[in-house]
C-alpha cells in the first residue's frame, strides 16, 4: 500500500488545550515524535526514525500464530490458519488476537515469536458479539528474550491518525504496512489480529481482518476490549450485551423519532449525526413483547444513549438486573423494564459426537442472524447418519428423534441414550434459513464405528474435555417378515418376474479410504442365489469391506448384509444376506444365460431409474468393446481388463444400474455405474456401461461351494497383476508385429483383428519383473491373445505360463509366474494425528511405479495435526523419529511411543517420489491413535475398532 500522507491544519492553542486533558506521561507519549510548526499550525505525520524506534520495540510483542479448530463448532468448519496477535500482559503471558482466530470450537495452536521461539497457546476468552478473544501461554516457556506488552489506548483511536499495521501478513512473518485511521485501510487477510499502532507504541485498535486485493480493511475499536483484559487480570465474572445498529437522524425520524426529542439530543451533543436502532428482537429473548425492530433507543435508566459503547457498559454492569428502557415507536414514547441476560450463558461451550456427526446447542449468534428463538441442537458436522440427503449440508436443526423432541443438547443426548444400535428412526429437522418447512428423514442408528460423547470446554486448560455417554443399546433381534411384490402389466413378458430378482443396497462408509470420494452409495443388485442369500452389484456401490450394508426387498424390508468378494480388477461386489429374515418374501435367484453377448444382439434393459422406480425398455447391443477409465489424480478403484457393453437407449443413461435379459427372462449382462475421474469443477464422473455375466458364474460356483458362515470365502483368482489396452493391427504392424503374427490374429479372431499392450504393471509385484509397460503380448502358453478375457484374471490361471511378447520390435518369450490376487480389498487400517494409514491398494500400486514402503496416506481430516504440519493424501511414510517403518505393524509400533504435545519426525515420499521430512506434533487428546482390523468373527461388519489406549484392557 502506498498511502497519502496527510497533514491536519490545527490551532496551536487548541493542541495545548488538548496536552492539558491528558497527564504529563500521557502527552508526552501521545504527541512523542509529532512535529508542531506553531506559525503555519501544522501538524505532520511521524518521521521514519521515530516509527522504527516505535516498531522495534512493539515486534517484541507481537506473535505470528499457527492454529487449528480441530473439530466443527457452530458455524465454524475444522480448520488450520494463521494469523496474528500480540502481547497484551507479558507476566500473565496473555495474547489479544480476533475471535474468529481463537475458536468458538476447540482450538490447538502455537505462537512464533520474533526471535521464531515458538510456544503453546490456548484460549482463555472469546467474546459472544465481537470479533476478539485472548489466548494464553507460559512466558517461561520463552527463553531467550524478554517479552514486552502492549498498551491499549482506544481513545487516542481518531480518524487522520497516522498508524502501522504490524504482523503475520498473508501469511509473512513479519509485515508492516503503513496508513491513516480513515473510511478505508488496507491490509490482506493474514494480518487479523495484527496490532493497528500509533506513534508512541500503544495500539488504538485491532486489525480484524481483511480481503486479499481489495482496498478497504476493518479496525476493531478497543473499549471493550480494555474492559475485558481488566476482567481477566483480575479473575474477574464476564458478562456481555446486546447490540443495535447506528442509523442517521434522517433514517430515525422516518422511523418515528420525535422532533422534539432530536432537538434535544442535537442540543445536548452538536456532533451527534445519528442514533441507535434496535435491529433484531431475537424470539423468546428477554425483550421479546417488549422491543421491536426498528425502535430508536433515547436512554437507559434514565441516560440518553446514542453511542455504542456507553451502551455496552451499561448493559454490561446491569447483567442479570433490570434496566428501564426508553424508546421511541412512530412518533410514540414508550417504556419497557428489560432483564438484561449474560449472552455468555447463551453461547455453546458443548457439543456431542455420535454417529460421526457433531452436534451443539444452536448459538446466540445464530439465532441473532436469523431472528429465530436460542433453542434447538444445531448440526455443526453434517456427517455419518446425520448428513441428510439435501441440496445443502448446512444450517440443519434437529427438531426430534425416534419421535421424541430433541429442545437441547440434553433431551438430544437422552433421546440417543435410548435407541438401539442400528435401529431405523425417524428424525424431524428443519433449515434455520426456513423454520416453516419441517422435513423427516429416516436414519440407522450408528454406534458400532464411532463414538458417543460430550465435549466441554474447559478455559483453565485450554482444552475441551471429553465424557464418554455410555456404551450402545444392542441391536434388537430382526424379526423375520414376509412382503410382496407389486404386479407389473403382463405385457412386460418374462422380464416382469426379473424385479423379484432386484434389490436395494445401501452402503454406508465410516472412514473414507482407498481415495474413495463419498461416504453414502446405494443401487441396485441382483440376487444369485436366494436359497444362500448371494448378491452381485457394483464397486461402485460397495468400493470395500469397511461399513454398513442395508438391502431393500420388495421396497419394504430391510435387513443388514455382509460383503464376501470384492473383484480385483472388475467392478464387481459379492455380498450376502440371511435368506431367514425375509421369511417367505417371494423372492427368485436370477437365472444366467450361457450366451454370450455380441454386437447386434436384442435384449431387454430391465432397470431402476434415479427414483428406483421400474424401468423395461426393448433395445440393441450397440458396441462390445475394451475401455479404459482414465485415471484420477488421487488413486481409486477402477475397473480394468473388462469389455464394455453399450446400448441403443438413452434410457440406459438415465439408469445407474439394472441388468440385460433375454426374451426368456435369462440374465446376460449387468449394467453398472462406473467411478471414474474428478473433472475441473470438482465432480465426479461416472460412466454407465454394461458388462457380460460370463465374469460371475465362475465366482458364483466358488461361493456356493464355500460355507458363508466362513466370513471370507477362500477364492483364489490368479493371473498378470497388469493393465492392458487393445492395439489394432494397423498400429501393431508400424511396431514391430510380423506379418506371420497378423496372419495368426487373423486365425484366431475373425470378429475382431487385435493385440494387447501392457498399459501399466503393479508396483512391488511379481509381474514387473517380467513385463514392461509398451509390451505387446502375442501370445500366452500357446495361444494367441485377441480377447480382453484372455488377458484377464481368473480361477483357471496355472502359477506360471510362458509370454510371446514383442517389446521395442524385438521378439522374446518370457516365462512369467502369476499372482494371486485376494478378493478382500483393504483389511486394515490405522488412524493417527488425524490421517489415514493403509496398505497402498490396487489402484495405487496401478499408478505408480515405485513402493517406497506399505504404509501409505489415504485421507486425511481438517484441522488435524496431519493437515496443520503438511502431511498429504497420496504419500508414503518411510520413516517415524528415523526409525524405519516398513509396514502398518512397524509403523504401529513406531507412533505408539511417541508422546503427548512432542513433535514427532516424519519421513514421506511423496506420490512424485520427492522425499520430505515434517515435523508434526502429536495431539492425541483430540486424534488418538487407533486401528480397524477385519476379522472373520466377532461383529456384523465383521470389523473391529481399538485404541490403542484400550489393548491393554482387552
Amino acid at each position: 500500500m502506498s498511502p497519502t500522507l496527510k497533514r491536519q491544519r490545527i490551532d496551536a492553542g487548541a493542541a495545548e488545550t488538548k496536552r492539558s486533558e491528558w497527564s504529563d506521561s500521557e502527552s508526552e507519549e501521545a504527541l512523542t515524535g509529532m512535529d508542531i510548526d506553531a506559525e503555519a499550525g501544522l501538524l505532520r505525520s511521524p518521521s521514519r526514525t521515530q516509527w522504527q524506534t516505535t516498531i522495534e520495540k512493539a515486534i517484541r510483542s507481537i506473535v505470528s500464530l499457527r492454529f487449528s479448530q480441530v473439530a466443527a463448532f457452530d458455524t465454524e468448519h475444522a480448520d488450520t490458519s494463521e494469523a496474528s496477535g500480540f502481547v497484551v500482559d507479558a507476566k500473565r503471558g496473555i495474547i489479544l488476537t480476533n475471535r474468529h482466530v481463537a475458536c468458538s470450537g476447540p482450538f490447538v495452536g502455537e505462537a512464533i515469536f520474533h526471535n521464531h521461539e515458538e510456544v503453546s497457546v490456548f484460549p482463555i476468552y472469546r467474546d459472544p458479539v465481537h470479533d476478539f478473544g485472548f489466548l494464553k501461554f507460559d512466558p517461561e516457556k520463552i527463553k531467550y528474550m524478554n517479552v514486552d506488552e502492549i498498551a491499549l489506548a482506544p481513545e487516542l483511536a481518531k480518524v487522520g491518525l497516522d498508524i502501522k499495521v504490524v504482523g503475520n501478513d498473508a501469511g509473512e512473518k513479519l509485515s508492516i504496512l503503513s496508513g491513516q485511521i480513515s473510511p478505508a485501510s488496507s491490509t490482506s487477510g493474514g494480518s487479523s489480529g495484527s496490532p493497528v499502532l500509533e506513534v508512541g507504541g500503544r495500539a488504538v485498535a485491532l486489525q480484524a481482518g481483511g480481503r486479499v486485493g481489495a482496498s478497504t480493511d476493518f479496525f476493531f475499536p478497543l473499549d471493550r476490549v480494555k474492559r475485558c483484559l481488566e476482567l481477566l487480570q483480575n479473575d474477574s465474572p464476564f458478562y456481555n450485551l446486546l447490540s443495535y445498529s447506528f442509523r442517521p437522524f434522517d433514517e430515525c425520524r422516518r422511523l418515528g423519532l420525535q422532533d422534539e426529542t432530536e432537538a434535544m439530543i442535537r442540543a445536548s451533543n452538536p456532533k451527534e449525526i445519528g442514533m441507535l436502532v434496535c435491529e433484531v428482537v431475537v424470539p423468546k429473548g428477554p425483550a421479546f413483547g417488549f422491543l421491536e425492530e426498528g425502535d430508536v433507543l433515547i436512554s437507559v435508566d434514565g441516560v440518553v444513549m446514542t453511542k455504542f459503547v456507553p451502551l455496552e457498559a451499561k448493559l454490561d454492569e446491569s447483567v442479570g438486573k433490570e434496566v428501564l428502557l426508553k424508546i421511541e415507536r412512530g412518533g410514540e414514547s414508550m417504556e419497557f423494564s428489560v432483564k438484561v441476560v449474560d449472552l455468555h450463558s447463551i453461547t455453546p461451550d458443548r457439543y456431542v459426537e455420535v454417529g460421526g456427526a457433531k452436534v451443539n446447542n444452536l448459538s446466540y449468534q445464530l439465532a441473532r442472524q436469523f431472528s429465530v428463538a436460542v433453542e434447538g441442537v444445531y448440526v455443526s458436522e453434517p456427517s455419518g447418519m446425520f448428513k441428510f440427503d439435501s441440496a445443502t449440508d448446512r444450517g440443519w436443526i434437529i427438531e426430534s428423534i425416534d419421535s421424541k423432541p430433541c429442545p437441547n443438547l440434553d433431551a438430544f443426548i437422552e433421546a440417543i441414550k435410548g435407541i438401539p444400535d442400528r435401529k431405523r428412526v425417524p428424525v424431524t429437522y428443519y433449515s434455520i434459513a426456513d423454520v416453516h418447512t419441517v422435513n423427516i428423514v429416516i436414519v440407522s442408528m450408528e454406534r458400532h464405528w464411532t463414538g458417543f460423547r460430550l465435549a466441554v470446554r474447559n478455559d483453565k486448560t485450554g482444552l475441551w474435555d471429553f465424557t464418554n455417554l455410555g456404551s450402545p443399546v444392542p441391536p434388537q433381534p430382526i424379526v423375520p417378515f414376509t412382503a410382496t411384490f407389486p404386479e407389473l402389466d403382463d405385457s412386460l413378458g418374462a422380464t416382469k418376474d426379473l424385479f423379484k430378482s432386484l434389490v436395494k443396497i445401501s452402503f454406508y462408509m465410516p472412514i473414507r479410504i482407498d481415495g474413495y470420494p463419498k461416504s453414502r452409495k446405494q443401487g441396485a443388485g441382483l440376487i444369485l442365489d436366494a436359497e444362500r442369500g448371494i448378491i452381485v452389484v457394483g464397486r461402485n456401490i460397495v468400493p470395500f469391506s469397511m461399513g454398513d450394508v442395508h438391502i431393500t426387498f420388495a421396497d419394504t424390508i430391510i435387513i443388514p448384509g455382509k460383503v464376501l468378494f470384492l473383484h480385483p480388477t472388475h467392478n464387481l461386489a459379492f455380498v450376502s444376506y440371511d435368506p431367514k429374515l425375509i421369511a417367505q418374501t417371494p423372492v427368485r435367484s436370477a437365472a444366467l444365460s450361457d450366451v454370450d453377448l455380441v454386437q447386434g444382439h436384442k435384449v431387454s434393459f430391465v432397470a431402476f431409474n434415479h427414483n428406483f422406480r421400474p424401468v423395461v425398455v426393448e433395445t440393441t447391443i450397440t458396441d462390445i468393446t475394451s475401455v479404459m477409465i482414465p485415471q484420477n489424480s488421487t488413486p481409486r478403484f477402477r475397473a480394468i481388463n473388462f469389455d464394455a457393453l453399450t446400448l441403443d437407449t438413452p434410457l440406459a443413461q438415465q439408469c445407474s444400474s439394472g441388468i440385460l435379459a433375454d426374451s426368456q427372462g435369462r440374465v446376460q449382462g449387468l449394467w453398472l455405474s462406473f467411478l471414474g475421474e474428478r473433472n475441473s469443477n470438482g465432480g465426479d464422473v461416472e460412466y454407465h456401461m454394461g458388462m457380460g455375466i460370463s465374469v460371475i458364474k465362475p465366482i458364483l460356483t466358488q461361493l456356493q461351494q464355500t460355507a458363508l458362515t466362513n466370513f471370507l470365502p477362500a477364492i483364489k483368482i490368479r493371473g498378470l497383476a497388469a493393465e492392458f489396452t487393445p492395439v489394432q493391427m494397423a498400429q501393431a504392424k508400424n511396431m514391430g508385429v510380423s506379418d506371420a503374427w497378423i496372419q495368426k490374429v487373423e486365425a484366431a479372431n475373425a470378429h475382431r483383428r487385435q493385440l494387447f499392450m501392457v498399459r501399466r504393471v503393479e508396483a512391488g509385484g511379481e509381474t514387473g519383473k517380467y513385463l514392461k509397460e509398451l509390451d505387446l503380448i502375442l501370445s500366452i502358453d500357446g495361444k494367441t491373445i485377441t480377447r480382453t478375457k484372455e488377458v484377464d484374471v481368473g480361477l483357471e490361471w496355472p502359477d506360471f505360463v510362458d509370454i510371446v511378447l514383442l517389446r521395442a520390435k524385438k521378439e522374446m518369450t518370457v516365462r512369467v509366474p502369476t499372482e494371486l490376487l485376494d478378493g478382500e480389498g483393504t483389511s486394515r487400517v490405522v488412524l493417527w494425528a488425524g490421517a489415514i494409514f493403509q496398505e497402498p491398494h490396487r489402484a495405487v500400486l496401478h499408478q505408480s511405479k515405485t513402493l517406497p514402503s506399505r504404509v501409505y496416506v489415504s485421507g486425511r481430516s481438517k484441522g488435524s495435526p496431519s493437515f496443520m504440519y503438511g502431511l498429504g493424501q497420496t504419500q508414503w511414510v518411510t520413516h517415524i523419529n528415523g526409525t524405519p517403518t516398513p509396514d502398518l505393524d512397524s509403523f504401529l509400533e513406531a507412533v505408539s511411543k511417541t508422546e503427548e504435545n512432542a513433535y514427532v519426525r516424519v519421513k514421506t515420499i511423496s506420490f512424485d517420489n520427492a522425499p520430505f521430512v515434517l515435523s508434526i506434533k502429536n495431539n492425541l487428546h483430540y486424534f488418538p491413535t487407533c486401528k480397524l482390523e477385519r476379522t472373520s468373527v466377532g461383529t456384523l461388519c465383521g470389523w473391529t475398532v481399538v485404541k490403542k489406549s484400550d489393548e491393554g484392557k482387552k
